[in-house]
């Protein structure tokens, strides 16, 4: 087999199909790192997802890891498999300058929680991404890998972009609004924006403790199950987390489903500003699931963007407040806009607005009583074309308000070639039931496209 060959393979491999070959030997972690900084050398110069990369390092974590299974010593459940990070997640060593002008060349001292657990886990850091300023609207260089003249979305817009090119075969990214959920859409991969407080944010920078979620991109639902458990836990210095027992995502994801799921249709604020593509694919999904879906109203949704916003800057306005101090000349217009509309926030409104959670929580119960998922848009369309608007996330930041797991899917293809996603919405703390539904959905539509049936 040609080495060209044989790279082209390693990086069509999905997470978890190289787990179970790097735990068999079958394949060495340096085969796999030389494969994707192969692939990233071709795409790279045309995507530039990448805010930090060293191919040395990568290929002495890929020897420390072959040395270790070759000794005989217990490896983790990500060993040898490579993951990018959002650049706004700490690295011990890394730059991680936030998408900032302030923080260029910042290198912490410390992992962030979610790195450490990386790290036990056997995965290989292969680099930090590209994210939007102070991961924000205000973007980055990153482009589009199906159209360069469009935008990957943000603000984890290196992350998304990086799976969706071949560069690597797992990213993990953050959701405020719809910062995971928007980018994986525009670039055509999966993305999960798990419960909130599912995964710890400690070492990260927080831009909206009430709201900032870790998420993750894969290939596959199944790949995305895989990293989310791995990223699960309580950490003591993250409130948001609970010492309760680590959900067995990829065992139930990958599980039969015990009856045919059932399905919500919801058309959420912004639905008729959405573009007619995106609007007949979603109902022609909900029409091939026939008695399996159901149209679901959801009443008094028009002030949760608002809300939602108000939150966002008000502690944008707090977490963001040494950073204005050490460059407020620096910050992009958008992002001084922000600050300056959270630092005008009343207590009394930004308290108010805390309570919306319960509020949606309460809505969606009888909803989620009758169905295993709900079912719209995860953006308003197609990438949009340009690199200086992001893209709306009116379709997002209901679900992040709410707390509540979301996934989008690559279902659907733009008249131009572009990619569309599925968003799939369940109960909080149900990760691992939407995961074997979204997966399930995946596989069903697949098969009524081949004129089969789903099993």
């Amino acid at each position: 087999m040609g080495r060209a060959d044989k790279v082209v393979d390693l990086t069509g491999f999905g997470a978890l199909v190289l787990r179970d070959r790097l735990a068999s030997g079958a394949l060495r972690a340096v085969e796999v790192v030389e494969a994707y900084l192969a692939r990233i050398a071709v795409v790279e110069p045309q995507v530039q997802a990448w805010a930090w990369l060293d191919g040395d390092y990568a290929l002495e974590q890929a020897r420390a890891l072959d040395a270790r299974r070759q000794a005989g010593r217990p490896i983790g459940p990500l060993h040898g498999v490579p993951v990018a990070l959002k650049d706004i997640i700490d690295t011990k060593g890394i730059p991680t300058a936030n998408g900032l002008a302030v923080d260029a060349g910042r290198v912490p001292g410390e992992d962030a929680w979610i790195v450490a657990r990386l790290r036990a886990a056997g995965a290989i850091i292969l680099g930090k991404t590209v994210t939007t300023e102070g991961a924000y609207m205000h973007p980055g260089k990153t482009r589009n890998p199906h159209n360069a003249a469009h935008t990957p979305g943000g603000s984890s817009q290196g992350s998304a972009a990086a799976v969706a090119a071949g560069m690597v075969p797992l990213a993990i990214g953050t959701q405020t609004g719809g910062s995971v959920i928007r980018p994986a859409a525009y670039c055509g991969v999966v993305g999960v924006k798990p419960s909130f407080g599912l995964i710890p944010r400690t070492g990260i920078l927080p831009q909206s403790p009430f709201l900032d979620t870790v998420g993750v991109f894969a290939r596959s639902v199944e790949d995305a199950a895989l990293l989310v458990e791995v990223l699960t836990g309580h950490d003591p210095a993250d409130s948001a987390t609970e010492a309760v027992p680590v959900p067995r995502l990829l065992d139930v994801t990958l599980a039969k489903v015990p009856v045919t799921p059932m399905f919500a249709f919801v058309r959420p604020p912004g639905w008729q500003e959405a573009d007619p593509q995106m609007r007949a694919a979603v109902e022609e999904v909900a029409a091939l699931l026939g008695e399996q879906c159901f149209e679901a109203d959801l009443p008094g949704l028009a002030e949760v963007a608002a809300i939602r916003q108000r939150i966002n800057f008000a502690e944008m306005a707090k977490c963001y407040y040494g950073i204005e101090r050490r460059g407020r000349d620096q910050m992009s217009e958008v992002l001084r806009a922000a600050m300056d509309e959270g630092k005008a926030v009343l207590a009394r409104d930004y308290l108010a607005a805390l309570d919306w959670r319960a509020l949606l929580n309460a809505t969606l119960h009888p909803v989620f009583e009758r169905c295993d998922a709900i079912l719209c848009p995860a953006a308003p369309g197609p990438a949009p074309e340009g690199l200086a608007f992001t893209g709306s996330a009116i379709f997002n930041g209901l679900w992040t308000l709410a707390g509540v797991p979301a996934v989008t899917v690559p279902l659907f293809w733009s008249d131009s070639g572009l990619p569309m996603g599925l968003q799939l919405v369940g109960r909080r703390g149900d990760d691992a039931r939407l995961l074997r539904t979204a997966r399930w959905l995946m596989a069903h539509v697949e098969m009524q496209a081949k004129g089969g049936a789903s099993q």
